[in-house]
Order: structure tokens, then sequence, then C-alpha cells
């Protein structure tokens, strides 16, 4: 069965006629269309299926779409063409994602003759499943990051500044097959590593500090997302264990994580370990999330309370466990993982022991 048969079976139950995508990842995953942001979007009936956008695609359309059940048109008026397609088919209720800008719905609902229906996550929890040509790319998007980390490794010194690091990262990436980042680049040097989510600066990277480095790009339409913290040099005893607890807290919940466990029970292992050993104030962010044609798909996140998210064979997600301490630094270890029955996949390659730079 199709991607886009079975999005069209689920219409009935969800008490549809229709339903506008334009969600651009969205609309890649049902019928391989890829536009810009903005630049069309696809309706979706019980038995039929439209690509709407303008002449600049057109070519695109009848080499990529190899469904003869999608059909297209051609227009610069994407959203009153829905409402014309809508007013021919009957369409009463129609449906629409939870990403759908404002500026966009405002244009739909100023059809006549259907009721707007908010139905949020449909497609996406479609995606949480991957099937092997999905696993292969983001298998390949791993390594290939993971092979990135090794040179990183070997070209960065003391006195390079971070910016310096990530635009030697993308350069490496993109030579060796990436397309595109999925998520700007995360590098955090000595005391900016207490920030999860630093960002390049011009600050120097010293003798010893800890330097934690999170990226993803796309393979294929598709993203790995990883993070490594390495030492320059030697580095103290406190950084040391840090390290060492994050490394553990790692193993700990990739050990349990298997088709039908819960996300507060993935999670559990590796949290007790960091917040038991006196870090319970310097780790709060979630343990993960799932990945795909996203950076962040579904699950959104597991962690503390998050018994609803249970995960199954075949999902993607990513055992991020941190310490965060400020004016001393931080730690994060990322893999992303395939679930399987009674286990899991690590896909990403990059050692987990603390790699140190000579200084």
């Amino acid at each position: 069965m199709s991607r886009l048969t079975e999005f069209q079976l689920k219409l009935a139950p969800l008490g549809v006629d229709a339903f506008v995508i334009t969600n651009h990842d969205n609309l890649k995953y049902l019928v391989n269309f890829e536009a810009l942001p903005g630049d069309g979007c696809l309706l979706v009936t019980r038995d039929s299926a439209t690509i709407i956008t303008d002449a600049r695609y057109q070519e695109a359309i009848e080499e990529e779409i190899d469904d003869r059940a999608v059909t297209s048109v051609i227009t610069r008026d994407y959203y009153g063409e829905v409402q014309r397609l809508c007013a021919k088919k009957g369409v009463k209720a129609l449906g629409y994602e939870g990403t759908i800008p404002m500026t966009i719905y405002r244009q739909i609902e100023q059809g006549t003759g259907y009721q707007m229906i908010f139905e949020n996550n449909v497609v996406e929890t479609m995606r949480r499943i991957k099937d092997s040509e999905e696993i292969e790319n983001i298998r390949q998007a791993c390594q290939l990051q993971s092979q990135a980390f090794d040179y990183i490794l070997s070209y960065v010194k003391p006195g390079m500044t971070e910016r310096q690091v990530v635009n030697e990262l993308d350069h490496w990436m993109k030579l060796h097959g990436a397309e595109d980042i999925s998520f700007t680049t995360i590098i955090a040097s000595g005391e900016n590593g207490a920030k999860p989510h630093a960002t390049a600066t011009n600050k120097t990277i010293q003798p010893g500090e800890l330097v934690t480095l999170d990226f993803g790009y796309f393979i294929n339409g598709y993203t790995g997302d990883m993070t490594r913290t390495f030492a320059m040099g030697a580095v103290s005893d406190q950084l040391h264990e840090m390290y060492n607890l994050v490394q553990r807290a790692n193993v700990a919940v990739r050990a349990v994580i298997k088709d039908g466990m819960h996300g507060d029970d993935m999670d559990r292992p590796g949290r007790e370990l960091i917040w038991g050993n006196g870090y319970k104030d310097n780790f709060e962010h979630g343990m993960g999330h799932g990945i795909g044609l996203s950076v962040h798909e579904l699950p959104a996140t597991y962690g503390p309370g998050r018994h609803e998210v249970v995960v199954h064979e075949n999902e993607i997600i990513t055992v991020e466990p941190g310490i965060y301490v400020p004016g001393v630094g931080g730690v994060r270890i990322e893999d992303d993982v395939l679930v399987r029955k009674n286990d899991c996949e690590t896909l990403t390659t990059a050692p987990r022991d603390l790699q140190v730079v000579d200084c």
C-alpha cells in the first residue's frame, strides 16, 4: 500500500472529506513532491490527490511523481484553487495540519461550502515508522557524521574559534556528500558548554576545556543527529566525572530501548545515574526525540512523566543525556538508535570514550 493510499484511508475515520497538506516534509513523504516551503500544497480526497503549484515545478512533477493517481494544477493562485476544487468535489469538511501558516489558513478559510477541521500530526504519526530505504538513508547520515567527528578531532587546535571549527565541519560534510544542515550546528567550549543550545561564537578554544559539538546533516533527504564532547588536553577531575556519568547514562538508556517501551521507562536508568550523583539541577531537558525527514519528529520528546510516549519497532530516536554546570562547562553524548523488537541498534558509530586532542 502506498503512503498516499494509507493516508486516504484515514480521512473517513477523521470525519473529513478532504485534507490540505502544506508542510514541506509531509509533501515529500506522501508524494515525493519537493518544493520550497510555501510554493504549493497537496489536496487529498478519499479518491484523489492534486498537487497545486506553479510553472517552476511543472517539469519536476512530471519527472518525480510516478503515482498516476496524483494529478497537478499549475497556477499562482494556490489556495484559490483549493477552494475551487473543494467546491467541485463537494467537500463539506476540510482537514488541515497544525503546522499550517496562519496566512495560508486565512486564505483557505475564505472558501464557502466547507468547514475547516483541525487534525494535528496525522502524517507525522505515519512518519514515525521507517521503511528500509528510510532506515538506510539515516544510517548513511549517521556514518558520515561519525566520520566527520574523526576528521574534526584531527583538525581542531587550541586558539581556533568555535566558528572556525563549525565552518570546517560544514565544508567537510558537504564535500563528502551531505546536502545541507538540518539545524544550526551547536558548538560549546569551556564555560559555554553549560548552555545546551549554544551557537558558534568567536571564542577561542583553550587547553583544559571540554568542547561539545552537536550537528545534523541531510543525506537523501534524511538526517542524523549526533553530539560528542571531547577534551582539549588534560581536563579537571570534575569534568572527567561529568563525562563518565553522561557516558554511563547514554549506555544505560540504550540498553533498555525496545519495541513497546514507554518514554519515562526509557529515560529513567540514565536520569537516575545523573540525578543520583549530585547533578539533578544540571540535566533538565528530555532524553531524546524522533528523527527522519526532520531533525525533530515524533515522539517530540521522552523523559520524566512521559508515560504516554510509546516507541515501536523501526522508529529512530535519539539518546542524549547531558550535564551542564554554569561556570564549569558541559557534556552531552547523543546517539541515534533504531528501535527493534527486543532491543535497539545504535546507528551512530563515533566513539563514546572521551577523545583527547593533543595540546
